[in-house]
């Protein structure tokens, strides 16, 4: 284990010790941008707080709430906190639904976030023999660079293959003996369903998997698992707080430690806002108390989730967070129901069939639709219409009593959904279009 990135006097400090690094840091960043960044300047004043009154974390509550929609309104450099000529690099969200986000870094920044990708390879095993193939896109996506950089600073052996191109990603995979594979979920289960067409499976040196970046069940990890032999390890991160690597598992794998001398964490209710106890579900809020360049206090991520403090075997005492169990802003909304697509996805594997399904909701008549498209197993396609339809039908009773609205389903053949090579587009839903 590299000793470097495994600091027993941060990761297993005391629950005190951190809340004292987290008080001074913060109350040192409220001050810093409250002086440098007039948005950030004109939010406060608009809720009557000033930089004194934020003496410590338990002050934390008294700051407004910064969403996506002030980080819109703000591009390109409204919210920089730092000359633009101390800054070395900047990160971009897609900008899929509306206008990009862009976050800056100073080299600071960089070094910082990467030592936080370097504690998520060390917690699944890695050190400097091992070979890590970086399957994330790169350029303006996080999840490419925050990886690479982490690896570096570990020592391993890095691959920086980017997403895409699987007959080479399986080539150097296969050559250089790849033990650590970073990529989202998606693409790691067509990784491993590639890998079993070609025979390669006796040939892959594959022992751990980092994935994120987008939703994935308890199920999907447990077929990952089997179909490459390996653990699967969840990584969580956003582009406005830093990238991957705000948040880890260990070996425990019952949630992500966040790197609290990092951030600062909350869960809220997402309706009124009001901060939740420990162990309740809610909104997740993110602090980032350590950045130069580009730091949010109180962003709203949108994910939904759960911390906790309880004892880890790891020995690590830094919060965990649970896997997001969605997003409120992802969540559906049909004929009046709350539909995550995580419930869809668990009930599906459960099942036995593959990660590869669509989520299509359209509108007629005023009448809400939802269809599941579901890919077959190769046994299942050779199965005669009769047994077909009988499946269909299941899955439709599974759906029913998991969602509690009927759910159309749809079984097609195999290979016949597009496969991602980054994010998987999970759903569809042409209402918005009306």
């Amino acid at each position: 284990m590299s000793k470097q990135y495994y600091q027993p006097e941060i990761e297993c400090a005391s629950r005190q010790q951190i809340r004292a690094w987290q008080s001074e840091r913060l109350v040192e960043t409220v001050h810093r941008v409250y002086r440098d960044v007039p948005y950030y300047r004109d939010l406060m004043d608009k809720k009557g707080v000033k930089p004194e009154d934020i003496k410590s974390v338990d002050d934390l509550h008294k700051l407004p709430f910064l969403t996506k929609d002030d980080l819109r309104e703000a591009y390109p450099y409204g919210l920089l906190a730092k000359p633009l000529s101390e800054c070395v690099r900047i990160q971009s969200t897609s900008g899929t639904t509306g206008r990009r986000v862009v976050a800056f870094y100073t080299q600071h920044d960089i070094d910082l976030w990467e030592e936080c990708c370097a504690r998520a390879l060390v917690a699944v095993g890695a050190g400097k023999e091992d070979v890590v193939q970086v399957a994330y896109g790169y350029g303006l996506f996080t999840g490419g660079p925050g990886l690479n950089g982490g690896s570096h600073k570990v020592g391993c052996l890095t691959l920086p293959m980017s997403s895409g191109n699987t007959e080479r990603q399986l080539q150097f995979m296969t050559d250089l003996g790849a033990t650590v594979l970073c990529c989202t979920p998606s693409y790691a289960a067509y990784l491993a369903e590639s890998i079993h067409e070609r025979g390669l499976r006796d040939r892959i040196k594959l022992k751990a998997g980092i994935f994120g970046a987008e939703a994935w069940s308890e199920e999907m990890r447990r077929d990952i698992q089997e179909q490459l032999g390996i653990k699967a390890y969840d990584i969580y991160g956003l582009t406005e707080i830093s990238g991957p690597g705000v948040s880890f598992e260990c070996e425990e794998q019952t949630g992500m430690h966040i790197n609290e001398d990092h951030f600062i964490a909350e869960i809220i209710d997402p309706v009124t806002g009001e901060v939740l106890p420990e162990g309740s579900k809610g909104e997740l809020v993110f602090t980032s108390i350590t950045k130069e360049a580009f730091p949010l206090l109180r962003y709203r991520t949108r994910d939904i989730c759960v911390l906790s403090t309880k004892p880890c075997s790891c020995g690590r005492t830094h919060v965990k967070m649970s896997k997001p169990m969605g997003r409120s802003d992802d969540m559906l909304i049909v004929k009046g129901v709350n539909v995550f697509p995580s419930q869809i996805e668990a009930v599906l594997m459960n099942k036995g069939y593959p990660a590869n399904y669509q989520i299509l909701v359209t509108r007629e008549r005023n009448n809400d639709k939802l269809e599941v498209q579901v890919e077959m197993t190769s046994e299942m396609f050779s199965d005669t219409l009769g047994h077909i339809s009988a499946r269909e039908k299941e899955l439709v009773e599974a759906l029913k009593a998991m969602l509690g609205i009927y759910v159309e389903v749809k079984l097609v053949a195999p290979k016949s959904i597009t496969r991602s090579e980054g994010k998987a587009v999970r759903v569809i839903d042409t209402r918005k279009l009306y």
